[in-house]
């Protein structure tokens, strides 16, 4: 620009310096003129050529500058590009660490199940060796048969040659009676048969009185030979479910991490998992409570991954506590999908697979709720196979057995009692009408309308009935547990409810912006009331209100 400014000047000057030279008058000065117009002419150019020089110079110096700078700023992003990488190499070892953890446990359990399918190996061969020997046993009973009805053939046609003697022996006594009685032979018919009508009316009624009697007495033979026959050929263990799980330690220095400062970290895993932590003196082992099996098990395999990581603190074990819990939803899907595939049963929707891998972590007065519902699918299958129905009708028996207590594990309450909301469920869920109507008639809420129902309420009594598989009191228990969260979550406000030390005591999580502090005192105090004037229940329970307030921002 300014060398521009500069021949702008330049040629301004030699303007006015040509109007000089040609507006003189006098001739002589013309020389003159040209000589000072020529001479500023040389200054002008010598001052652009100067201009032109310090602006070069100006725009190398400012170009040098810009290079420099861009120098630096280059430098700047590779050393926070090798930051960035070191940061999310150190990441990649963590997740490759927790990766290999898994894998362990993952083999460890492919470990189990190849034990497992090799004593079920061995089971199959013993039965096909029976198999067998049955087999053997049906050909020579097949043989003798035969001959039986060779025998019998011979004896027909001796029994046929009499018959046509015996005819023409009739045809001649019937000539000759009618000749002596004067009587033609439909009169004697009649005679004989209105006699013989008479005297045996009363031997009849008797007869029919006497066969009807001999048919309840049978029928109620074959009805306890089928249900012998069917406990017989059932084996199932008798076992009782907990509401504690042990946790065993390496040494016990890893307690104080579990506890943590002033027990910050104890706390953060129960109110997470919703499951008590019991820390005393026993050597190398910390006992999980909680009436709820699933609780159970998420603070289980949290606390197993977290002594494994050695990072334990609230915000990794909430961390941990949700992929814990999501791993263990995807292991309920593949608990159901085991079951299905080992009872053969076919065509069974997803929500009602979930379901049945949700009965592992369930129980019925004590005895598992899964494992009751494989044993009730079998007895329903062999009881059904004993009474000689069809292979279809033995395939529905089974699949109605295993669903008959689904609506023990729905995911949302209802008022119902839960034959009726399985069946709502099950009817919902396109299933057939016989199993549908299986499971609302199990515990005789409504009509039975097949054979199948009272197989599977006969099933389910034989399952539970056993000695050594139910408990009453622990289902009280639970009942009880149950209904102290229920009174806390009803109040509004509740984020979620845990009931602690066998029922003494009920944690109640509320949100800290609908609950302010003195409303939090008045609801502890509402919840005991409540509590006190429903509830039935030895000692005392202690109500106890946290409101916690979190600000949560993230840099990036």
């Amino acid at each position: 620009m300014e060398i521009i400014i500069g021949l702008v000047i330049g040629l301004l000057i030699g303007a006015a310096i040509a109007y000089f030279i040609f507006g003189g008058k006098a001739k002589e000065q013309n020389q003159v003129h040209q000589l000072e117009a020529e001479k500023l002419l040389a200054d002008a150019k010598l001052k652009a050529e100067k201009i032109q020089s310090e602006a070069e110079l100006k725009a190398e110096k400012t170009f040098a500058e810009y290079r420099d700078k861009q120098e630096a700023f280059k430098k700047q992003k590779i050393a926070e590009s090798r930051e960035k990488f070191a940061r999310y190499k150190e990441e990649f070892k963590q997740e490759k660490a927790e990766e290999l953890v898994e894998l362990r446990e993952k083999r460890e359990a492919l470990k189990e199940e190849q034990a497992a399918m090799k004593e079920e190996r061995a089971g199959f061969k013993a039965e096909l060796d029976e198999v067998l020997k049955a087999k053997e046993g049906f050909k020579k009973r097949e043989e003798e048969i035969q001959t039986r009805k060779r025998e019998l053939e011979e004896e027909i046609e001796r029994t046929r040659e009499k018959q046509t003697e015996l005819e023409s022996q009739h045809e001649r006594f019937t000539v000759e009676l009618e000749r002596i009685s004067n009587l033609s032979q439909t009169e004697a018919r009649q005679r004989l048969l209105e006699d013989v009508r008479a005297k045996t009316e009363n031997d009849a009624l008797s007869l029919r009185r006497e066969l009807l009697e001999e048919a309840k007495e049978d029928a109620a033979k074959d009805a306890r030979k089928v249900v012998i026959n069917t406990i017989q050929r059932m084996c199932a263990e008798m076992t009782i479910e907990n509401t504690v799980s042990v946790f065993s330690l390496d040494n016990d220095n890893v307690k104080g991490q579990i506890i943590g400062r002033e027990g910050r970290n104890i706390r953060a895993i129960e109110a997470a998992t919703g499951a008590e932590l019991v820390v005393d003196d026993t050597p190398e082992t910390i006992v999980i409570s909680s009436f709820d099996p699933i609780r159970r098990e998420v603070a289980r395999l949290s606390l197993k991954r977290l002594v494994s990581d050695g990072r334990i603190h609230p915000a990794r074990i909430e961390e941990v506590v949700a992929k814990t819990r999501k791993e263990l939803d995807q292991g309920i899907k593949e608990i159901g999908q085991k079951t299905v595939i080992e009872l053969d049963i076919n065509g069974l929707p997803a929500d009602l697979v979930r379901m049945v891998g949700r009965m592992r972590y369930r129980s019925s007065y004590g005895q598992n709720l899964l494992k009751h519902s494989i044993e009730t699918a079998h007895l329903c299958a062999v009881m059904a196979a004993e009474m000689g129905l069809s292979k279809k009708q033995v395939k529905l028996a089974k699949r109605a057995g295993l669903l008959h207590d689904i609506g023990k594990v729905a995911d949302e309450d209802s008022e119902l009692s839960h034959a009726l909301y399985g069946m709502q469920l099950a009817e919902k869920l396109n299933e057939h009408a016989i199993v549908v109507n299986a499971i609302g008639a199990h515990h005789d809420e409504i009509e039975m309308t097949n054979i199948i129902s009272p197989i599977v309420q006969a099933c389910d009594a034989i399952s539970g009935a056993r000695p050594g598989a139910r408990r009453e009191i622990l289902e009280g228990y639970i009942n009880r547990i149950k209904e102290l969260e229920d009174i806390a979550k009803k109040n509004e406000g509740v984020n979620s409810a845990f009931a602690m030390q066998a029922g003494r005591e009920l944690r109640v999580m509320v949100e800290a912006d609908k609950v302010s502090d003195q409303h939090a005192d008045e609801l502890s105090f509402k919840i005991s009331q409540e509590i006190q004037e429903t509830m039935q229940y030895p000692g005392q329970i202690k109500v106890m209100v946290i409101r916690e307030t979190r600000s949560v921002a993230y840099a990036r």
